[in-house]
Order: C-alpha cells, then sequence, then structure tokens
C-alpha cells in the first residue's frame, strides 16, 4: 500500500524528510532523550507482537524497579511528567477508588502541595502545573533563590497531601533546603516527600535521604524507552497503579513502554558505571582538545550542577572576537543536516554547554568542523550575534510554523 508505515528508521527519515539530530546538549524528549541499547530494542520488538496482561507485567516492572532503586515497590506510567502528576493523585486519593474516580474535584481530600519556589521551574512545561492538573493546590515557600526550614514547617500546616522536591539542573542551586533535610522537616509532620528526579543518577540515595517516592524518566539515564519511573513503598505504590482508574489513564503506559523500562533498567543494574565515566572524560578531553585555541571561544568544565558523575564542556563565546554570539551558534547549529544541538539554557550568558555522554567520535568530530565552520562563515553575517531570545518564545513561533 502507498500508505503503508516505513519499514526501517532510514525509511522514516528518507520518507518524511526528518533530520537526523547530532544530541550535544543531554538527554531531553524533545530531541528522543536517548539512543536505546540492543538489548532494549529487543526487548521492546519481543513484546509488541504479544498480547500481554498488563497488571502482570506491571508486577514485574515493580520487582526491577525494586531491585534498581531499593524501594519496595514501582510502578511504570507514561513519563516522569505524568509521574509527578500520578504521585500527587496517589498522595490525596490514597488506594479509595471512589477519591481516584473524583479527582480533579478533591472536595473532602488534603489537596496542598508544598513545593520551593526556586524548584518551580519550566521542563517544557512546569512542575506546577502537572501538580495543578490533578486538582491540588500548590503552596510555594520561600524566595526564588532562599527557603528556609522555618518555612517548610510552616506551610506543611494544614491540609496538606505531600511535598514536592525537584532534583534538576533547572532548579536554584543554592540557598535551598537540601533533600535530607527538606525529607526530616516534613517526616516530623507527618507529611510524604515526591521527588521529580527525572534525569538524575542516586536513586537508592534519594530514598535514603528520606524520600517517600521518586519520579524517574526511563528514557534518560538508562537509556530506555519513554516512561516515567515510579519507586516507592508498597501501599504507595498501588495508590499509583490506582491513579489508572481515573486522571492516570491517559498517561498509562504500553506494553512496549513497561517492556522497555524493564530491559533499561536491567542493563544499569549491570553496567561498570566507573568504566562508563571514564569513557565519558576521555571524550570530554578529546573535545576539549579539538576546540582549543579558536579565536573567541574560550572552554571550561561545569561539573553536573545536579551532582551526577560527569561534567560538560563550556562554550564561552566573545562576540567581539569570535564575530558571533553563543545564542547565534546554537541557532546555526541547528539549522543544518544533520541538527546539531548543545545545551542553549545560558545562552544569554555568553556560552552554551557541549554534554558529550550521548554521541559517539564520529558525532563529535562533526561538531567540531561545524562549529569551525561557523566561526569562519558568521563573521559580518547579519544576525551573528543577534540577543539572545528566551525559550518559551522560541517555542512560541516553532507551534506558529509547525505544519507550515
Amino acid at each position: 500500500m502507498s500508505d503503508a508505515l516505513p519499514a526501517s528508521p532510514a525509511d522514516l527519515f528518507t520518507r518524511f524528510g526528518i533530520r537526523h539530530v547530532i544530541n550535544a546538549s543531554g538527554t531531553e524528549t524533545v530531541h528522543g532523550a536517548s539512543r536505546a541499547d540492543p538489548s532494549v530494542v529487543a526487548a521492546v520488538a519481543a513484546v509488541l507482537p504479544e498480547w500481554i496482561e498488563m497488571t502482570e507485567l506491571q508486577r514485574a516492572a515493580s520487582r526491577t524497579i525494586a531491585a534498581a532503586t531499593g524501594a519496595e515497590a514501582g510502578f511504570v506510567t507514561g513519563c516522569s511528567a505524568a509521574g509527578i502528576a500520578v504521585t500527587v493523585a496517589a498522595a490525596m486519593t490514597g488506594t479509595s477508588l471512589a477519591k481516584v474516580e473524583a479527582l480533579p474535584d478533591t472536595t473532602g481530600m488534603k489537596d496542598t502541595v508544598v513545593l520551593m519556589k526556586g524548584h518551580e521551574v519550566n521542563y517544557g512545561a512546569s512542575v506546577s502545573q502537572m501538580i495543578r492538573m490533578t486538582g491540588a493546590r500548590v503552596r510555594e515557600i520561600g524566595t526564588a533563590t532562599a527557603c528556609s526550614g522555618f518555612q517548610l514547617e510552616a506551610a506543611l500546616e494544614g491540609p496538606v497531601a505531600c511535598a514536592m522536591y525537584v532534583l534538576s539542573h533547572h532548579t536554584v542551586q543554592s540557598g535551598l533546603l537540601p533533600l535530607r533535610r527538606f525529607c526530616a522537616i516534613a517526616r516530623e509532620k507527618g507529611v510524604p516527600v515526591m521527588v521529580d528526579a527525572a534525569a538524575e543518577y542516586d536513586w537508592s540515595g534519594m530514598l535514603a535521604a528520606g524520600a517517600t517516592a521518586i519520579v524517574v524518566s526511563a528514557q534518560k539515564a538508562p537509556a530506555g524507552t519513554t516512561a516515567g519511573i515510579i519507586a516507592g513503598p508498597r501501599d504507595f505504590i498501588r495508590a499509583c497503579m490506582a491513579q489508572e482508574r481515573g486522571i492516570g489513564r491517559p498517561m498509562k503506559a504500553g506494553k512496549e513502554s513497561v517492556a522497555g523500562a524493564i530491559a533499561a533498567l536491567d542493563l544499569w543494574a549491570s553496567t561498570d558505571h566507573a568504566a562508563r565515566a571514564s569513557a565519558e572524560a576521555t571524550r570530554l578531553d578529546r573535545a576539549a582538545g579539538l576546540l582549543s585555541g579558536l579565536h573567541g571561544l574560550r572552554l571550561e568544565r561545569e561539573a553536573d550542577p545536579a551532582g551526577n558523575p560527569f561534567s560538560r564542556l563550556m562554550l564561552h563565546l566573545d562576540p567581539a572576537v569570535a564575530g558571533v554570539s553563543a545564542f547565534r551558534l546554537g541557532q546555526a547549529l541547528a539549522e543544518g543536516r544533520p541538527k546539531i544541538v548543545l545545551r542553549s539554557l545560558h545562552a544569554d550568558r555568553g556560552y552554551l554547554l557541549l554534554d558529550v555522554r550521548r554521541i559517539t567520535d564520529a558525532e563529535l568530530d562533526h561538531i567540531v568542523a561545524r562549529i569551525k565552520a561557523i566561526l569562519a562563515e558568521e563573521p559580518g553575517r547579519e544576525g551573528a550575534t543577534a540577543e539572545f531570545i528566551p525559550g518559551g518564545d522560541l517555542a512560541q513561533r516553532a507551534i506558529e510554523r509547525w505544519l507550515g
């Protein structure tokens, strides 16, 4: 049939003119997150042709999540954003299906979620919106750059269902309560703590610090299929599963997502993480060597702000010398074929970040060649030193252009 689905990924790119992407930014889902290991691909391929009882598959996932995180149990949902909503809903309803079916009407329930203002971040959508879509109310505490224990203690009074803690490079990295202290205060008040740790590594450490439940993206650190992994106490995980009879229904994970998450966690558990980190550090050294000495470009290494065991390369651009701003360099890299994505969150501060964890040496060579070409081509070109445009405005423009 002429409208049959492409037979292979190569056909998909060719038939629809989709650009390949070299992702040197991180594990953002908008860029496909991570390359899946062949073992994950095989697990997904094996389950796709089969009928399966989803509760049994989720039970198997629960055992795998427990083994990987040290939690009592686990559950797989659509993505980590869904995981935020599902855990908040579970904190409000428990396993009562009457309450599950009532949401987002929270009448008679504890429906307040405490969140530090410095953790109200946008990762494509805001943390608070994922909370509010359940019917819960958000009680922000502190300021954007500071939060103290007494503020958390006061906020935990009243009809509080849970507190939300966000571990991410997106959040303010100083002046806020550390996770262990945050959890200790909440525990004294009898309030559970949900941790959004979408791209983070130390899952057992978060639980040891006192988190009731954690939410992780299966497609980020463990490089699985797109899914949200929730880990926590057995009774709470039952309440998370119960949300599929309510607001969690449109967020449910299919058999391919659950099977992929299981395979990715199995692989993560068997990985030599010290060797992986060493290989990433070697690749970062190579990137620094290849980019050193370029006119107007200063290099610096930045340890991951959230404390994960890797660093990124900071590319500081001096527009007066290089003839191109950091913002424009990021745009120019993204305009080509293949599209090259560097982390541009700080382009307004004059630098881009190069993340080498998910790229090959050949892709690194291509990135370096493009940067050198752009630095040679851009000086004097109109817009070469264009002012920074916030990501939300760029997203608005992209939406307006989408579909032509």
